[in-house]
Order: structure tokens, then C-alpha cells, then sequence
């Protein structure tokens, strides 16, 4: 065949463009996309295992808000030193995070936006380009004036680097609150642990609330902070809170207590979000990343099945199991095969039944609960009592009671989810 004309040619190749274009306009559209997911890395240690959950969920993750430093209460400085290289190798928009003890006794702005600096120049010496510097600062609601004005100074010392904070429901009734949201480039509205912590860590109305009076507060783009953990809250004799305990263990007497966000509930949360969020929320920052060292987050594999929408699936189980070889002395484990962490089931029954009518009836074995559980008795007979609420991460099991029977036949266990 004689080669065409060149005119030819051209058509030729327009005419196929425009079938292309044809054929993907009569496709179905995309499906959207959800909330943009961000998380909080404020581990201070960059262990394996934190290394190993963020190079897990790197995929997931829409932009990535590193703790660089701490102000403690005291004034003292604590400078976390990240892995630039695993950082710098995740192609993700890095958030320069600083925390600012809201209990700090003296305040000296100039003093600390030196130390921002700084920081900045550190990260960008080692290889890191922040795209924002995030001011964590849970000041008292009468402090506003005063942090704005520093946040307005440091904003025009750090410019071109986009300035972001972070926000407390407690905020939304002081009329100063608009000027410090009009400072920021973006801000970050904390909904879990901001009030009474008696009140639960997490309500889902309350957040809801507190995310619609926000939206009318603000005219910069805005996400929502949620919870992927659990705290331990520590009264002291007068009912006051002593402590509350999170990614650090505190030692610090007193009666306690868990809180736990729970992964279902997050979930059905930020499904109801996507379907109708709030006027200017650009996405979620989850608090924060799960690692295999942090007892009190959820799993890994949990988060990231929530962070891509997959259906949770809890496989809670309990059986007794063997203490050793040979021995009458038997575990009484719970096991989880689901791929949720599940909530600790309120109540083991232990009930003795016999393959035998004239097998022998009544307490003949001894038992008792460890590891969360205590030995309780009632009409019905006994039963492992759950004394600290928690979650059994997926695909994890917990040794929660032992019993020793002098006979060989050994009793049938029921769990008990209620009450």
C-alpha cells in the first residue's frame, strides 16, 4: 500500500483520538475518592518496628506529620531526631510537627520561634523539605490573644513555609478563635480526649458538634483529628485526675481506668463522614500511627483495613489450652482470627459440665484470672470477670485465666459477650 499523505495521516490520527475520547466518556465515571487520610507519627523513637508501619502504610497515606520536638511544661526542649531517609524516600508532603505543653509555665515566644527555626534548618540540612510547620499548642481558650500574636510573628519568620495548627473543641466559644484560624494556613480540629475523660475518649455526637460549629468558624481548609488508640486514666483519692497515660507508661498510684476508641466505631464514624462532611474539611490526621511497640494502639493491619474501607471482621474465641505437657494444670486463652482488634469480652462463664451424668458435679476444680480477668462468683457459679477494658489485636491471643481439675474430664467454657 502506498504511504498516505501527510494531511491524510493527521486526520487519521484525529479521527482515533477522538474515538478514544469517545470510548472513555461512555464509560462509567470513577468512583470518588474518599477524605484525604493523614496520621501522626509522634513516637520519639524511631525503632524497627516504627520503621516497619510506615513503610506498611505509606500507600495509604495521604501526607505524613512527624513530632520534630516537644516544649515540656518546665521549658525544656526534647528534639526528636526522625529517620531522614525513610522519610525523604516516601514521596509523601511532610508536616514539621512541634508540641507545646499547654500547662508551660512561662511562655517566651521569641525565644521559642528561635528554636522553630532552628528545627526547620535542621530537617532541611538533613535532606527534609517540610511542607508546613504544625504548632500543637492545647493553651488555655484565654490564652488565644496571646498565641495568635506569636503565631502572626512566626508566621512572617518561617514565610514561604505554610504555617498549620491544631484546634480544641474548648475553643469554639471564645470569639477569639476566628483571628487565630485566620492566621494559620490550615488548621486541625482535635475531637477525642479534650474533655472530662470520664466522658469516654471518643463520642461520636459530641465530634460530630463540635465539627459543624468549626466549619462556621473558619475559612481555611481544615481536617479532623481521630483516634487509632486507648489511654489509661488515673484518679487520685480526692477524684481528681492524677494521670493520663497513653504512648508513655507514667508511674503514677491511683484507681484507673481504660478508654479505648474502638475500631468498628471509627469506622461507621468516618463512613457517615465521607457521606456528609462539614463544609471545608479537606481530611482526616489519624492519631496516631500503630506500631508493633505501641500497646495501646490498634494493629497495624486493623488500621490500614480501616483506612481502606475493608469490612472488620472480629474472630474472638476462647479454649483451654495446655500450661505444660503432661500437667492438669490447663490456660484459659482467648484468641482473635479476625482482622479487627476486638474489645475484651466483659465476662468468661466457666460452667462444669461432664460427658457423664454420674461424672462429679459442683466446684471441683480451682481457677483463677490474670492478665485483665478476675475470678468471680455468682448464682449461676463462676465466671472470669474483665476488670480492664481493652482491645485483643488481630490475630493475637491473651492468656486470661488458668484452671486445674483433679479429674481428667475438664469443664465446657462459654464466652459472654454482655454484660
Amino acid at each position: 500500500m502506498p504511504p498516505l499523505p501527510r494531511c491524510a495521516g493527521w486526520r487519521s490520527l484525529l479521527l482515533l483520538v477522538l474515538a478514544v475520547l469517545l470510548a472513555s466518556c461512555s464509560r462509567q465515571p470513577a468512583a470518588e475518592v474518599g477524605l484525604a487520610q493523614d496520621v501522626y507519627v509522634w513516637q520519639r523513637q524511631w525503632t524497627p518496628a516504627l520503621r516497619n508501619a510506615l513503610s506498611a502504610s505509606n500507600a495509604h497515606v495521604a501526607r505524613w506529620h512527624v513530632l520534630a520536638a516537644e516544649l515540656g511544661a518546665s521549658g525544656g526542649w526534647i528534639d526528636i531526631q526522625p529517620d531522614a531517609a525513610l522519610l525523604a524516600g516516601t514521596g509523601r508532603p511532610l508536616l514539621m510537627t512541634v508540641r507545646i505543653n499547654g500547662q508551660l509555665a512561662r511562655f517566651d515566644g521569641a525565644a521559642i520561634q528561635t528554636h522553630l527555626l532552628e528545627l526547620v534548618d535542621a530537617w532541611r540540612q538533613r535532606g527534609l523539605q517540610p511542607a508546613a510547620l504544625e504548632i500543637d499548642y492545647d493553651c488555655a481558650t484565654a490564652r488565644l490573644p496571646e498565641y495568635t500574636a506569636f503565631l502572626r510573628s512566626l508566621k512572617t519568620r518561617i514565610a514561604p513555609l505554610d504555617l498549620t495548627v491544631t484546634a480544641l473543641p474548648t475553643w469554639l466559644a471564645s470569639p477569639r478563635l476566628a483571628d487565630l484560624l485566620a492566621v494559620a494556613d490550615a488548621s486541625t480540629l482535635q475531637v477525642h480526649a479534650v474533655q472530662d475523660p470520664r466522658l469516654g475518649l471518643f463520642d461520636a455526637e459530641r465530634a460530630q458538634d463540635w465539627m459543624q460549629q468549626y466549619a462556621q468558624r473558619t475559612r481555611r481548609p481544615w481536617h479532623v483529628a481521630l483516634p487509632a488508640y486507648g489511654s489509661r486514666v488515673v484518679w487520685n483519692g480526692q477524684g481528681r485526675i492524677a494521670a493520663v497515660e497513653s504512648e508513655s507508661a507514667l508511674l503514677v498510684g491511683g484507681v484507673a481506668q481504660e478508654l479505648m476508641a474502638e475500631p468498628r466505631t471509627m469506622a461507621r464514624f468516618v463512613t457517615q463522614l465521607e457521606k456528609a462532611p462539614p463544609a471545608g474539611l479537606a481530611g482526616i490526621v489519624w492519631f496516631r500511627l500503630p506500631t508493633g511497640d505501641d500497646r495501646r494502639a490498634w494493629s497495624l493491619s486493623t488500621w490500614i483495613a480501616v483506612l481502606q474501607r475493608k469490612p472488620l471482621q472480629e474472630g474472638l474465641a476462647v479454649q483451654l489450652v495446655a500450661a505444660q505437657p503432661g500437667q492438669p494444670a490447663r490456660d484459659i486463652r482467648l484468641d482473635n482470627a479476625g482482622n479487627a482488634d476486638a474489645p475484651l469480652p466483659l465476662r468468661i462463664r466457666v460452667r462444669q459440665g461432664y460427658p457423664s451424668p454420674a461424672g462429679p458435679v459442683g466446684n471441683t476444680c480451682t481457677a483463677d484470672g490474670i492478665n485483665g480477668y478476675t475470678l468471680e462468683n455468682d448464682a449461676q457459679g463462676r465466671y472470669l470477670r474483665l476488670s480492664q477494658a481493652g482491645l485483643l489485636r488481630a490475630g493475637a491471643s491473651r492468656t486470661i485465666g488458668w484452671l486445674r481439675c483433679d479429674d481428667a474430664a475438664a469443664p465446657d467454657i462459654t464466652l459472654e459477650m454482655g454484660s
